[in-house]
């Protein structure tokens, strides 16, 4: 993905959430306060498939094929914030102790008794 069709992606799901309209002239506003330099073409291919799909129906099925270029970014979102992640100490994972399982002779009789 590249940082364009990244910048177009974002822009489609801040006006989403603020619940403005997907407009070309919109994508490019929040891209150039964003300073970010795009292709002058995406913003319209975004517009456009934002025009014909549902931005929630693309968020919800983003793992399924056909999810457009909107569903991209929504999964390569949480990367945004990765840089302060970084700094942070690593979470550690707790490990779940499996039960142990009880032998025939645990429980005082052998199936084959």
């Amino acid at each position: 993905m590249s940082v364009s069709d990244l910048a177009c992606s974002y822009a489609c799901l801040i006006l989403h959430d603020d619940g403005i309209p997907i407009t070309a002239e919109k994508i490019v506003q929040l891209v150039k306060a964003a300073n970010v330099e795009i292709e002058s073409y995406w913003p319209g291919l975004f517009a456009s498939l934002a025009a014909k799909r549902n931005i929630e129906d693309i968020i919800v099925n983003m793992g399924s094929v056909g999810g457009g270029a909107c569903a991209a970014a929504a999964v390569s979102a949480p990367a945004a914030g990765a840089g302060a992640a970084a700094n942070a100490p690593p979470a550690q994972e707790k490990k779940k102790e499996e039960p142990q399982e009880e032998s025939d002779e645990d429980m005082g009789f052998s199936l084959f008794d």
